[in-house]
């Protein structure tokens, strides 16, 4: 499943560029998404300290999966939905490990989100890793 995870391979990624750039250049802009990927996103910062990349813990993956009601929902459509689950969490893990990767060989920075700091405290920790 890992390997032919189609957000890996940055599809899409042109559209979301394209996207941003209709945007006022004055203003701040938050972007978000799977397929922002370190290595697309590295040639378009003006600086490196502007980008951050939230990387969950497969605990708080599984709690948001959960917390949105979509947990069972394209499981339930295959023929052994515990099974599907696991896979697709197993994936979702992979694919953040080497987003970890790419965000460290970069020298960029990431936060490991396990659901334990509120708001409050991402929002604070976020902006010193960006404004400083």
């Amino acid at each position: 499943m890992f390997q032919t995870f189609h957000w890996f391979a940055g599809e899409g990624f042109p559209f979301i560029v394209d996207d941003l750039l209709t945007l006022p250049s004055d203003h701040l802009v938050i972007a978000e998404g799977f397929r922002l990927l370190p290595l697309l996103v590295l040639p378009l910062l003006q600086d490196k300290r502007h980008a951050i990349w939230l990387l969950p813990t497969p605990a708080f993956r599984r709690r948001a999966f959960d917390a949105r009601g979509t947990t069972w929902e394209i499981p339930r459509k295959t023929s052994n939905a515990e099974l599907a689950l696991a896979n697709t969490l197993a994936r979702d893990a992979l694919f953040t490990d080497r987003v970890r990767d790419e965000v460290s060989g970069l020298e960029l920075h990431a936060l490991d989100v396990d659901g334990s700091q509120g708001e409050d405290v991402l929002e604070a920790v976020i902006g010193d890793l960006l404004f400083g």
